[in-house]
C-alpha cells in the first residue's frame, strides 16, 4: 500500500509540475517596418503606395513560430502614394470610401512551416466592408537586439488579392488597373 502511495505521491508531483508554455508576445517595431502596395497601370508601370498609419502584433509559444498568430490593422485614410491628387482620389467613393471603411485587418488563422525560414499564412483580410480569405507568403529571419539584448524576428510578407473581390473599383477596366493588388510587408517584431 506505501508504494501505491508513494507512487501516486511521485505522479501527482511530476504531473502537476509541467506548466502549460505561454505564448510569447511579439511587437511591432516601426521605425523599421513598412506596409505597402503594388497595383499596375494601364498595364505597363506598377504603381506603389504605403500606409503611414498601422500596426500588428504576433503570439507564439514556439521557437520556430509554427504555431504563430498574427494581426495587422492598417489606417485607409493614411494611404500614401506621392501624389497627394491620387491619394484623395483612392480615398474617396470610386476606390476606398474611407469615409465609411477607414481601417483594414489581416487576422491570421495557420501560421505553416514550409521549409527553413518559410511560411504560409492563411487568415481573414478585411477591406472595404468585406472579408475574405487570402494565403500569404513569409519569410523569417531571428536575432538579438545588440543594446536590449532582447530576441528579434524579421518578417518579409507578400500576397496578392483583387481589387474586385473586395468591390473597389469594379467598373474601372483590368486594362487601366490590375485587378490583382499585391502586399508586401517588411516586418520587425520584439520580444515583449
Amino acid at each position: 500500500m506505501k508504494k501505491i502511495i508513494l507512487l501516486f505521491t511521485v505522479l501527482s508531483i511530476v504531473l502537476f509540475s509541467f506548466k502549460p508554455v505561454e505564448p510569447s508576445t511579439w511587437v511591432l517595431d516601426k521605425s523599421h517596418s513598412k506596409l505597402s502596395f503594388t497595383i499596375t497601370h494601364m498595364m505597363v508601370t506598377d504603381c506603389e503606395g504605403w500606409f503611414k498609419k498601422w500596426d500588428a502584433t504576433l503570439t507564439s509559444s514556439k521557437e520556430d513560430f509554427s504555431d504563430a498568430t498574427v494581426e495587422m490593422t492598417g489606417d485607409a485614410t493614411s494611404i500614401n502614394t506621392e501624389d497627394e491628387g491620387r491619394d484623395k482620389h483612392i480615398k474617396g467613393p470610386d476606390f476606398l470610401d474611407v469615409e465609411k471603411f477607414n481601417t483594414l485587418t489581416f487576422k491570421s488563422k495557420l501560421f505553416k512551416k514550409v521549409g527553413d525560414n518559410a511560411y504560409k499564412v492563411t487568415g481573414d483580410f478585411t477591406l472595404h466592408g468585406i472579408t475574405k480569405e487570402i494565403q500569404l507568403d513569409v519569410t523569417c529571419r531571428t536575432g538579438t537586439h545588440p543594446k536590449t539584448k532582447k530576441a528579434i524576428a524579421g518578417f518579409k510578407i507578400s500576397g496578392t488579392f483583387k481589387r474586385t473581390d473586395f468591390g473597389i473599383a469594379i467598373p474601372v477596366s483590368g486594362a487601366i488597373l490590375s485587378d490583382e493588388i499585391a502586399i508586401i510587408a517588411n516586418t520587425e517584431f520584439d520580444k515583449n
